[in-house]
């Protein structure tokens, strides 16, 4: 299948980061209004922590990872359909998608408080308890989110804690509060930061 290659743009790169800001903003607005407790989790709060250091070190991510508890999903999807979003279930995970023809792509994903996104992780995600609150939403905090990216080790995990440990948000004092895994993957990008 071959591609169709659009002429280079900033400002389709632009729209694109704008585009992830303003359904962040749509969906955490409509949680607010609606009482839900949340914090935005992922790549996006990662790019909030990494700003509040060097905004020249920040990542884009297409995606918004919300973290929520799952007996809030019935007053969640009232909420984020009421502006908007449609649900779905793509693969397993909880989301909404922008609009009828959105892609699970740049969807906002659900990530359920004190559960195991899967079974193999050391620990169950963070609470909605765990947060600060933005300028514009609610983040989780950086020790949940440390806690969450150890958890997942993914490729990009690994790449977004790599940047919180450059930065010096997070470092070998870490360790002690960590669990024998987490400890052990920190301990890794410490000793080897450039992967």
């Amino acid at each position: 299948m071959a591609i169709e290659l659009k002429p280079f743009s900033w400002q389709r790169m632009i729209e694109a980061v704008q585009a992830v800001r303003d359904r962040a903003l749509r969906a955490t607005a409509a949680l607010e209004k609606a009482g839900i407790p949340y914090a935005v989790a992922g790549g996006n709060a990662v790019a909030a922590w990494v700003a509040r250091v060097d905004r020249a070190a920040v990542r884009n991510t297409q995606d918004v990872d919300i973290l929520v508890r799952r007996s809030d999903l019935p007053a969640i999807a009232t909420a984020l359909e009421g502006v908007g979003f449609v649900h779905a279930s793509v693969m397993g995970v909880e989301c909404f998608l922008d609009g009828p023809q959105g892609s699970p792509r740049d969807a906002i994903h659900l990530l359920f408080a004190n559960e195991k996104v899967r079974d193999s992780y050391p620990l169950p995600t963070a609470d909605v308890t765990e947060q600060v609150a933005a300028d514009d939403y609610k983040i989780v905090t950086l020790e949940a989110l440390v806690r969450m990216k150890l958890n997942s080790y993914r490729d990009k995990d690994r790449t977004h804690l790599r940047d919180l440990v450059t930065l010096g948000l997070i470092d070998a004092s870490w360790l002690p509060r960590l669990v024998p895994e987490h400890a052990a993957r920190l301990q890794q990008l410490i000793d080897d930061p450039d992967g």
